[in-house]
């Protein structure tokens, strides 16, 4: 923690008390300390694959089983991938009444499965698979299944290749994802931004629409984001170590 560290945790905690409960958005730093890479830094496994070629709807459209070559390489880090400190202390301040809602641009399922119990996932989620031909539905588990000794999932209803329900470049977000996010922003007195650098639109247009309706905007994330300037609180640190603090500094 940085020497202002301190005075974060204190001015966070007072807004949460006089403006909670906050609603979250979460990024991928939320989920970095349980080991799933951010998609996008140079590092890794995601170095060798272009998303352009891997990662877009029309990718999976063209050559599902090339697609499935590189995420079937993710979806293994993202199973067996754990909650850390950071969900759990949400999951705390939910439990507490500080936190209604967390809005994630995640789709690794940590947040429920630490235990919050609202969650907004606006790029979709590996909980759940989709036969884009016939529309056939599997949970996770069913996914795994098909994909045992597998190069692709394979639909049991109709044969083509299944897709997981996460937003690929090129797909629209969830509509109704979306709008409840928007609209969560917008009736917020408190948004608090975790581990997001906030570049991805439209979500990194929802601390705005919170200001824009008088709300105030918090952030915690290791790094600059777009939105430092307009924060009343910038917290420049880890989630797992920041929220276990504030979980702390609102418990005394």
């Amino acid at each position: 923690m940085g020497p202002s560290s301190g005075m974060s945790v204190e001015r966070l905690a007072q807004l949460v008390r006089n403006r909670g409960p906050a609603v979250v958005l979460t990024g991928a730093g939320v989920s970095t300390e349980s080991g799933i890479p951010d998609f996008r830094s140079p590092t890794g496994i995601w170095a060798q694959y272009d998303p352009a070629e891997y990662a877009t709807i029309e990718a999976f459209r063209a050559d599902p089983y090339k697609v499935w070559s590189f995420y079937s390489l993710r979806l293994r880090v993202l199973v067996e991938a754990q909650p850390n400190t950071g969900h759990e202390a949400l999951a705390e301040l939910e439990r507490a009444g500080h936190v209604s809602t967390v809005i994630t641009q995640n789709i690794d399922g940590l947040h429920q499965r630490a235990g919050s119990g609202d969650v907004v996932e606006v790029h979709g989620s590996i909980r759940s698979s989709t036969c884009l031909r016939c529309g056939a539905r599997y949970t996770l588990d069913e996914l795994l299944a098909l994909l045992e000794g597998a190069e692709a999932p394979i639909c049991t209803r109709c044969g083509a290749v299944v897709k997981p329900d996460v937003v690929m470049f090129g797909e629209l977000l969830p509509e109704a994802a979306i709008d409840r996010a928007q609209r969560l922003a917008r009736e917020a007195r408190l948004m608090l931004v975790v581990g997001s650098g906030l570049e991805v639109w439209p979500v990194s247009g929802l601390p705005q629409e919170t200001l824009d309706a008088g709300g105030a905007v918090a952030i915690v994330n290791k790094g600059p984001t777009s939105f430092d300037d307009r924060a009343a609180v910038k917290w420049d640190g880890a989630a797992g170590e920041s929220l276990t603090a504030l979980v702390r500094e609102l418990g005394s």
